[in-house]
């Protein structure tokens, strides 16, 4: 009841202070009400929600849909940018654009305004002479509004190419402010949260998100053009399979069953395979419950594609490949910039490195040194890595790496011969049956591609997964567990093959120059707000 009653005094409260006897005024008691429960109403939205009584009470709507654009800024741009001002009088042609606000500058009988679409933004020229009744319209509008105009070309006395507003059409009404010019959404949360706000005000987003667009659009065209065809797997498993992760855990109501929102796709895209597809891709998000930082995101996008008939060594060309072509398509060279470091992406030049290499000539670490088990162990309790007592060597050494290898690879580089625990899903090398035909990527000192020659033999992968099961059974909550169907498939018989999964979220960053993953996922996950 108190309740009611403050929220009825708040709605009271705004609607005295409006400063407006218009009929319209009840209308908008809802969203006042709000703003002043949260003690946000302010003289900003008051005015805007007084100017928007107004409008109606002259007739105009304020979320009108039957205006058709015609045009975009960037085809305006194109079209007329090259073009005099005389050429452009001599043309008289007739644009109709749509498009937000997001500018303002009223003089009196003239207002200039510069209007933003998602291709662009382009100034616009408005009198009282040629808009005619329309101008009052126009003289209520703020920065946010979203309208639709039509007009001829020119340019101005300082040669900016402009919109001769000929018509000009209310289509959406913003009731709140936009942030300021010259300030923008600078906490960063805030521009996480509001992501709409922040693309409505940040060139630098849109352009980040537009790229992320002609990457992934990439990356299929690729995949497609050699031959590869695109599925979709189950998103929720009965088992969690595919990759060393945590997962997360929901429930079916209907089959009253727990299922886990997938860590990986690889399991079914491979019984594909067996089914007679030779070459698969799957492009689409998974889940794994870990740490959230600059380069985790526990929902995130991969792309996984496997190839029958192939092994690891043609996936390195295809990465090199692929890598080399979204590079070329959003930034115009394979010689890119990542925070101030050159990135050479050029196929050819990309590093091979084995995964025991790789701790001697990067991290400085001996053959005698990261084959001791002891030394290891002790080398990592002081460096803080906390390592269960049922670890086996490779799983020491693969902390090893990540604590002094990893960070160290900048140019794009291919680590490759991992020991077969750490690889419970990869095929064995045939010169060294502990090692496997496996491949990671590294590039500015993070993963962003894992791939191998798949392991096709049942009986073997069953030995491993039992191996898992007991890892599982002693604490490790990332191990595998048994899935029978799996094997069951593999003993119907699976043609040699290679998987790959690359990371896009990751390749998206190094694209872009972005040095946290969030930057690069539209609606990143936040806590809910107080």
């Amino acid at each position: 009841m108190e309740e009611t009653r403050e929220k009825g005094q708040a709605g009271k409260a705004a609607k005295v202070k409006l400063g407006t006897k218009s009929r319209h005024a009840s209308y908008f008691m809802p969203m006042l009400e709000a703003f002043a429960r949260r003690g946000k109403l302010n003289e900003v939205i008051k005015s805007r929600t007084v100017k928007s009584c107004d409008l109606l009470d002259a007739g105009i709507p304020l979320f009108p849909n039957d205006f058709r654009k015609e045009h975009s800024v960037a085809w305006i741009i194109d079209s007329f940018d090259r073009l005099s001002g005389e050429e452009l009088d001599a043309q008289g042609n007739v644009v109709a654009i749509a498009g937000r606000i997001i500018s303002l500058r009223s003089f009196g009988k003239v207002i200039f305004f510069h209007l933003q679409d998602q291709t662009g933004r382009i100034q616009c020229y408005a009198s009282k002479e040629n808009l005619g009744e329309a101008f009052a319209v126009l003289k209520k509008l703020d920065v946010g509004d979203i309208v639709g105009i039509s007009g001829h070309m020119f340019r101005t006395k300082t040669d900016e190419l402009t919109v001769d507003c000929r018509e000009l059409k209310l289509i959406t009404r913003s009731m709140r402010p936009l942030p300021e010019k010259y300030h923008g959404l600078t906490d960063t949360e805030t521009r996480y949260r509001q992501r709409y706000v922040d693309l409505i005000v940040t060139p630098r987003t849109r352009e980040i998100f537009t790229k992320r667009s002609q990457i992934v659009s990439e990356v299929r065209h690729i995949l497609e053009e050699r031959g590869f065809m695109e599925v979709e797997t189950p998103m929720m498993h009965s088992i969690p399979g595919g990759a060393a992760a945590k997962p997360f855990i929901t429930r079916h109501n209907a089959l009253d069953i727990e299922l886990y929102m997938r860590i990986a796709p690889e399991l079914y895209l491979k019984r594909l395979l067996v089914g007679g597809f030779e070459k698969v891709f799957e492009l689409n998000r998974n889940f794994r419950n870990e740490g959230i930082d600059t380069r985790h995101n526990p929902e995130f996008t991969s792309c996984e594609f496997y190839w029958s008939y192939a092994n690891f060594h043609d996936l390195m060309d295809l990465t090199e490949e692929l890598f080399a072509r979204c590079a070329r398509k959003v930034c115009g060279s394979t010689v890119i910039s990542y925070q101030g470091v050159e990135i050479d992406l050029t196929p050819g030049h990309w590093h091979k490195l084995t995964f025991h290499e790789s701790l001697e000539k990067v991290g400085g670490h001996s053959p005698e040194f990261y084959n001791n088990y002891g030394k290891v162990k002790a080398y990592l309790a002081e460096r803080g890595v906390k390592v269960p007592d049922q670890d086996p060597l490779p799983k020491l050494q693969a902390q090893l790496f990540d604590l002094d290898v990893e960070e160290k690879l900048i140019q794009p580089t291919f680590i490759y011969r991992y020991p077969l625990e750490i690889s419970p899903l990869s095929r064995r090398c045939n010169d060294d049956p502990q090692l496997v035909d496996r491949f990671e990527l590294f590039v500015t000192g993070r993963e962003l591609a894992n791939a191998f020659s798949e392991l096709n033999d049942p009986i073997d992968q069953r030995c491993r997964f039992e191996d898992q099961v007991r890892e599982r059974a002693a604490g490790d909550e990332e191990a595998h567990c048994m899935d029978e169907d799996y094997v069951r498939a593999l003993e119907y018989g699976m043609p040699p093959a290679a998987g790959e999964g690359i990371g896009i979220d990751r390749l998206v960053m190094l694209l872009t120059d972005c040095a946290s993953i969030r930057e690069v996922i539209l609606f990143p996950l936040l806590r809910p707000e107080v």
